[in-house]
């Protein structure tokens, strides 16, 4: 289970992007389609928590990256993980 996320804005931007990209490494170790399916909506909704944050924190360029981030992950499962 993933820890509480920090007080301090900038730390939390830094935590959700951490937890979305250990959701994505999990997508590659999920031993099941169900449990590739979650680790694929959890990376989802940490970058979407991200991508909210740094918007306003006035972080248009990281917003920007996360975004492309985001989509790139949303491709990759679509190309090698849905059937």
């Amino acid at each position: 289970m993933n820890t509480d996320p920090p007080e301090d804005t900038e730390a939390q931007l830094r935590w959700l992007i951490e937890q979305a990209e250990k959701s994505y490494s999990d997508l590659y170790e999920a031993t099941s389609a169900s449990a590739a399916t979650a680790s694929y909506s959890d990376a989802k909704e940490f970058l979407y928590d991200a991508i909210g944050l740094a918007r306003r924190l006035g972080k248009t360029a990281e917003a920007q990256r996360l975004s492309e981030r985001l989509a790139h992950i949303k491709a990759v499962f679509r190309s090698q993980f849905s059937s």
